[in-house]
């Protein structure tokens, strides 16, 4: 995912950041508790489609993105 694209993102719940988890493909919303899928390379911001997160993916640090 592409890193200035993601600092434009944000939740469409929350209106808060979003944290990209490169594994799952999935941005992640903290604040919403929920995880949106991002499928080949789109990320699908829509309410229902985003999957609730456990606390223990809530609490989890950000992964630091890979420099180029």
């Amino acid at each position: 995912m592409d890193t200035k694209l993601l600092e434009l993102l944000v939740c469409p719940v929350t209106k808060g950041p979003l944290i990209f988890n490169r594994d799952k493909q999935e941005l992640l919303s903290r604040s919403a508790r929920l995880a949106y899928p991002v499928r080949d390379g789109i990320p699908i911001l829509l309410e229902h489609m985003g999957r609730p997160i456990t606390d223990e993916e809530a609490a989890r640090p950000p992964v630091p993105a890979p420099h180029p």
